[in-house]
């Protein structure tokens, strides 16, 4: 999707809201598309009806107009537009071939930045659903890096490191995690150094990409375990909302930490009551290999927060019990910093990106504890489990504020109608990370 403002455009089609229409409903009238608006909340009828507009034009392509008074509705139709415009067949013959749909503004010309703006964060947000749902014979952890290293631009670094280097830094979780796989793990580390960079806060992002997950040992049901390539969704947002934040050149420094591997059987496989070391050097015993997104992320929190990260905010798909929670429209999250919460609160209504906070309390703590090791990974009582993961987390997210994301809305297993979602990736957490980031370059 391209966006042009007014004075680019040439001829165009406009499309208008018209009430009378069923939500989601799209008739083209000569020259103009008709939409009507759904009866959501705030923007998001806007957001809606641009998505059924751009939906409808996706077989020819073309150029589609719309009329903006404010901010709001900038970041609405653009937005819109995206999710309507984007086509998750990567891997159909002719995909390349695909006709290109164009949003032409007609806005204000104080808002023309800004349209500008979310265009960049809309291209990287498609740049996450692709990584989403590219195949795990494609998407590696060794891919997943090889892409990051191709967002290096001025002040924004790439570095990986494969199995040798994180076994001998003792990286226990990520280690363990990734010893079933023939695909060599990765950890990813973007570093955004801008030399006006304010204050000194460091924002540190780390995301969970477990390129393929069949519950290792502890197997996965057959039904939709296709859908476990989705599994590295919060490292995909963080990597592409971190060259958003470049591209966009905030103030702001940020430290993005990924932790890459597939969690498989084989012979080397780590087992239910295995004990793993992370790098802190607390101990973890597994009861379930399942629940190995927080071993991998225990890794990662304790690099981001010992390499200078001041603010910590973790994006995972980590729970299945989220999904069941909140559906596919909210994630879940926990902060343990009130000033950090309220940024997020902020940024979370501002970007679209909808998010509810769920309780952090130490007497939640005793589920995890272990006779064996610090503690242990899962725990067989069935009760509040993205509340244990999430205290588990806060053991190695160091001292400062953290929050964690748990990612509910990241991967779909079916269309979503508000805005012409279709199933897999959605992208979620890049508008919120990237207005996060604007959040802390005001304080």
């Amino acid at each position: 999707m391209r966006v042009q403002t007014r004075e680019a455009a040439g001829d165009d089609v406009r499309a208008r809201l018209d009430p009378g229409l069923a939500a989601a409903e799209v008739r083209r009238e000569g020259g103009e598309f008709r939409v009507g608006a759904p009866d959501l909340p705030g923007t998001d009828g806007l957001r809606a009806a641009a998505a059924h507009a751009a939906r409808s034009l996706r077989p020819t392509g073309g150029a589609i107009a719309w009329t903006a008074a404010n901010a709001d509705e900038v970041r609405a139709i653009v937005e819109g537009t995206a999710y309507g415009a984007y086509d998750p067949g990567l891997y159909k013959q002719r995909y390349e071939e695909r006709p290109e749909l164009t949003l032409v503004l007609d806005a204000p010309a104080e808002l023309h930045e800004l349209a500008r703006r979310q265009e960049t964060i809309v291209r990287h947000l498609d740049a996450t659903r692709d990584l989403a749902n590219r195949p795990p014979n494609d998407l590696t952890p060794d891919a997943l890096g090889q892409h990051a290293h191709g967002l290096t631009r001025e002040h924004l670094t790439v570095e990986t490191h494969g199995r040798d280097w994180i076994v001998a830094h003792g990286m226990g979780g990520l280690a363990g995690v990734a010893s079933g796989s023939a695909q060599d793990p990765r950890l990813i580390v973007m570093r955004h150094d801008p030399p006006e960079a304010r204050g000194d806060v460091t924002l540190g992002l780390v995301g969970k990409a477990v390129t393929f997950d069949s519950g290792g040992t502890s197997l996965k049901k057959a039904l939709r375990m296709q859908d476990m390539k989705g599994d590295m969704s919060g490292g995909a947002a963080v990597i592409e909302a971190t060259a958003a934040i470049a591209e966009l050149e905030l103030p702001l420094r940020v430290l993005t930490v990924v932790a890459a591997t597939e969690n498989v059987q084989g012979g080397g496989a780590f087992k239910p009551g295995d004990i793993l070391r992370i790098s802190n050097g607390k101990t973890i015993e597994i009861i379930n290999t399942d629940a190995e997104g927080r071993l991998i992320l225990a890794d990662a929190l304790h690099y981001a927060r010992s390499h200078g990260a001041t603010h910590i905010a973790d994006f995972a798909t980590l729970t299945g019990a989220m999904v069941r929670a909140l559906g596919d429209l909210y994630a879940g999250w926990f902060c343990n910093d009130e000033a950090f919460a309220a940024a997020i609160e902020r940024a979370s209504e501002r970007s679209g990106d909808l998010a509810w906070r769920f309780p952090l309390h130490p007497r939640y703590r005793r589920y995890i504890d272990s006779d064996f090791a610090d503690m242990k990974n899962s725990s067989d009582l069935g009760e509040g489990s993205p509340i244990l993961a999430a205290e588990l987390l806060r053991e190695f997210a160091g001292d400062g504020p953290w929050a964690h994301f748990d990612l509910a809305p990241a991967y779909i297993q079916r269309r979503r109608p508000d805005y012409a979602l279709d199933q897999g990736g959605t992208g979620y957490g890049v508008r919120l990370i990237v207005e996060l980031a604007e959040e802390l370059v005001s304080c």
